[in-house]
């Protein structure tokens, strides 16, 4: 859940994103969606060293383990492969980190060392609803209606992440990469994300700046990581193809705030 996010962008980086415009879904001089399968950069903010400033700096959208050493064995773990027997390998999603596993994967030693904040001014999640087709039956595959997500009040808000510097043993260069974390959905988000009832670890600012700067216990982490905004401070912009218009989704249930 949460592939797609959306941030402010400068006039300059508005140039830069128009020649990268096939990696982004939409885009005008103040809103950047970026898709996560890209796995393209995003600004993501972290601490100086252990000072309490912080800088936003680019990173790649999908944490890559140490494990990996070149950008083939990337390619592979991202996307599958056949192995020697001939027997497919699953691609493994890392655009995410679930708050429950967080110190039981590959994650461990980034939440523990590692943590960030995205930055955005709104997410995307898709309600699945089953329709009725041009038969009057309904059909056999729910269709899809995404929502935009955004936070009462703040023009831009923080989600939780850990980041990962890794090493291509190839090209001898350090790429740092990053997921984003995800908690069980509140009662707003289980209406619009449910297919799986997951949104984004969002923080307010005691939190947020706990995250970054605190020398967190194994049980903090995790409390933060689950921690799960309300839905009275979420609001909800229905789309097409521009996020900036409004639609009203005929074939959805009213969404119930509360």
């Amino acid at each position: 859940m949460c592939y797609y996010n959306s941030i402010k962008v400068t006039r300059e980086e508005y140039i830069q994103l128009k020649e990268l415009e096939k990696a982004i879904a939409f885009l005008n001089e103040e809103f950047a969606i970026h898709k996560g399968f890209d796995y393209g950069d995003y600004p993501v903010i972290r601490p100086i060293g252990k000072t309490h400033e912080t800088e936003r700096v680019k990173m790649q959208w999908g944490f890559l383990p140490s494990y990996l050493k070149t950008w083939e064995d990337v390619k592979k773990f991202r996307n599958g492969y056949k192995d020697e027997t001939g027997k497919y390998q699953k691609p493994y999603l890392t655009l995410n980190a679930t708050s429950e596993e967080l110190l039981n994967r590959i994650y461990k030693d980034a939440a523990l060392r590692r943590r960030c904040l995205i930055p955005s001014i709104g997410f995307y999640e898709w309600m699945h609803v089953q329709v009725v087709g041009k038969s009057g039956k309904l059909l056999k595959t729910p269709e899809k209606f995404p929502y935009l997500v955004r936070m009462k009040g703040q023009e831009e808000f923080y989600m939780a992440g850990v980041w990962q510097p890794w090493f291509d043993t190839e090209a001898k260069m350090i790429t740092n990469t990053f997921s984003l974390i995800t908690t069980v959905a509140n009662s707003l988000m289980k209406q619009i994300h449910n297919s799986k009832e997951r949104m984004p670890t969002i923080l307010p600012g005691d939190l947020a700046e706990a995250w970054l700067y605190h020398d967190l216990s194994e049980q903090d982490i995790l409390d933060i990581a689950n921690y799960q905004v309300a839905s009275q401070d979420m609001i909800d912009f229905l789309k097409k193809e521009n996020p900036h218009e409004r639609v009203v989704y005929k074939e959805v249930p009213e969404l119930i705030y509360g």
